[in-house]
């Protein structure tokens, strides 16, 4: 038990260095923020309160992901990927990429801020469930694309593509809420927990390249919510065409 509870602080003192190299910029921003605009004392107070939190949580997060979530993700899917049955890895990836991305905070940050700037009109748990949706998906296509050797060309460049037609018809607001959702989909537990089972399951699998077939999912996590929220935009776009219909023919 003993070497098994040191084994958990491995490198701690690194991250520590990583997250204090972080923290440090907000840190001295704030500080300069201060001198040109000075703010109340329980500004200041709560301020370095949350930071030191956050400091905090950000080295206990990443020792966490460090020791156990890369380390099980491998391990899991060089398991799954050393069986006969590897395709099981698609329906598999689709759960986990959606259970991920449920939990994952800055997909919710990003759906509370949608549905607060939009007035309500687009429901935070919409947006939440698209981009799980979205990421579940992908993460399905990067299991087949490790499983079955399926290039990174055949899946990127048509998702890309069907991204800039859709620019071109979908609505300026859900093409900036698709283009910032990218971004938090690919967060630190999608890109932790799921990238190291691809990985794991190229390693396992004959005749596949750990670097040429486990990566490139990163690529198809920010493509498909990209796609799933825009296409949300122009159901919503038909919806509030038929109720302004319904509100005309109402009217006397």
């Amino acid at each position: 038990m003993i070497p098994l509870a040191l084994s958990m602080w491995q490198g701690f003192g690194k991250v520590m260095g990583e997250v204090a190299a972080a923290v440090a910029p907000l840190l001295l921003l704030f500080l300069v923020f201060q001198k040109v605009l000075p703010q109340p004392r329980d500004f200041i107070f709560n301020t370095l309160k949350g930071l030191a939190l956050a400091y905090l949580g950000l080295i206990l997060f990443l020792q966490g992901i460090k020791v156990a979530f890369m380390p099980a993700g491998e391990d899991i899917g060089f398991a799954i990927g050393s069986t006969p049955y590897s395709w099981i890895l698609i329906p598999v990836g689709f759960g986990l990429g959606f259970i991920i991305t449920l939990a994952e905070p800055n997909v919710r940050v990003l759906s509370a801020q949608v549905e607060k700037a939009s007035g309500g009109a687009i429901k935070s748990r919409i947006i939440m469930y698209t981009l799980c949706l979205g990421v579940a998906l992908a993460i399905a296509l990067g299991m087949a694309k490790a499983v079955y050797g399926i290039s990174i060309y055949y899946l990127a460049i048509p998702g890309f593509a069907a991204a800039l037609v859709l620019l071109k018809f979908a609505d300026p607001a859900f093409v900036a809420i698709a283009f910032d959702a990218a971004g938090v989909a690919t967060g630190p537990m999608t890109v932790t927990v799921v990238m190291a089972m691809v990985v794991g399951v190229a390693t396992a699998l004959e005749g596949r390249h750990p670097v040429v077939d486990g990566f490139g999912l990163v690529a198809l996590v920010a493509i498909t919510p990209i796609l799933l929220v825009m296409a949300l935009g122009f159901i919503y776009r038909e919806r509030n065409k038929e109720e302004n219909e319904d509100d005309l023919s109402a009217k006397p």
